[in-house]
């Protein structure tokens, strides 16, 4: 089987050097690599030609169009039978394609997605936004495991599709913002066969930084609602629990705002607030304490509280303002 390997990328150099190195050590050799530089000011030409003797590599440079106009431009030059699609922040393990390939050979699978991990070499800050993006007590429990809510959507940092899932889909239709989705719910519904290979994991960077990780996540969660807006049928409870905790959160700190201003207290405020303020600490320390003995580090599992917070309150303002914009601006 010869694999197509997609790599969109932005303004991110330093990103697709370690992501090269890493495709160095792949047990599998037969492969090529397709790099779409999507409009970069920051260019990475210089980087990958130093691998040029090394990889099958091809660099090709193409206006500003977003992600998934980028991997559509590389679906076009591949040779491939099978395309992977790759972000540009992540590092691919040796034997990644082989499991790969048992995957596919073993579930017949025309299309695929794999979980991500953290790598030893990752920051403190890269290990806790990535134990929030699986974790759990967090919405990201539900992607890239076997435990995911209903049909598992493949998601652009790790996936797969055979040439003729391409040929008869198009690729993506979306540039930006849930464009993995969308593309994975058509595939779906067009009859082929998608899935998780769990074994096929990639050790994903995502964001250096809380303020980054923030309008990220805060984008997925308007991103679930142009998914709503397109399927419906495809919005599940689940996808609003971060923003019943972003209500939530912000009724328990005006309660408890009243409860101190109120100087002898309302006695059914009181004991509301009391409540709030024990079941969110109780999430708190059961956060930490998982956190703690998944990651291994005081340290980690401490910016993991911060990451989980972070991701829960961006994605769930992300998904009720998108939500409120839907319904004073339905579409036509």
């Amino acid at each position: 089987m010869f694999f197509s390997i997609i790599i969109p990328l932005y303004n991110r150099p330093v990103e697709i050097k370690e992501l090269l190195n890493s495709l160095l050590d792949q047990s599998y050799k037969d492969f090529e690599i397709i790099i779409v530089e999507d409009g970069s000011i920051n260019k990475a030409d210089h980087i990958v030609e130093q691998f040029s003797d090394k990889l099958n590599v091809r660099y090709f440079f193409k206006d500003n169009e977003g992600q998934g106009f980028a991997r559509n431009y590389g679906f076009e030059q591949a040779k491939g039978d099978f395309f992977i699609v790759f972000d540009s922040d992540i590092i691919v393990p040796p034997d990644y394609l082989l499991k790969v390939i048992d995957g596919i050979e073993r579930d017949q699978l025309d299309a695929f997605g794999g979980p991500d991990a953290a790598h030893a070499s990752f920051t403190p800050i890269q290990k806790a936004i990535s134990y929030s993006m699986t974790s759990p007590f967090t919405t990201g429990g539900i992607r890239g495991n076997k435990k995911h809510v209903g049909q598992f959507h493949p998601r652009s940092f790790n996936l797969g599709i055979s040439r003729k899932v391409w040929e008869e889909t198009g690729g993506f239709k979306l540039s930006r913002r849930s464009e993995d989705i969308e593309f994975s719910i058509r595939m779906i519904n067009s009859g082929f066969k998608v899935g998780l290979i769990p074994e096929a994991f990639v050790y994903h960077k995502r964001r250096t930084s809380f303020q980054q990780f923030y309008k990220q996540t805060n984008s997925f969660g308007k991103g679930r609602i142009d998914i709503f807006k397109r399927y419906p049928s495809e919005l599940k409870p689940v996808h609003a629990l971060p923003a019943v905790f972003v209500i939530g959160l912000v009724v328990l700190l005006m309660i408890n705002a009243i409860n101190l201003l109120t100087m002898n207290g309302i006695y059914f405020l009181s004991l509301l607030g009391t409540l709030g303020n024990f079941l969110l600490l109780l999430y708190t320390f059961m956060l930490f304490i998982h956190a703690l003995i998944t990651c291994k580090s005081l340290k980690v599992a401490i910016l993991a509280v911060i990451a989980a917070y972070t991701q829960l309150i961006a994605y769930g303002s992300g998904f009720l303002s998108e939500y409120t914009i839907s319904k004073l601006y339905p579409r036509k």
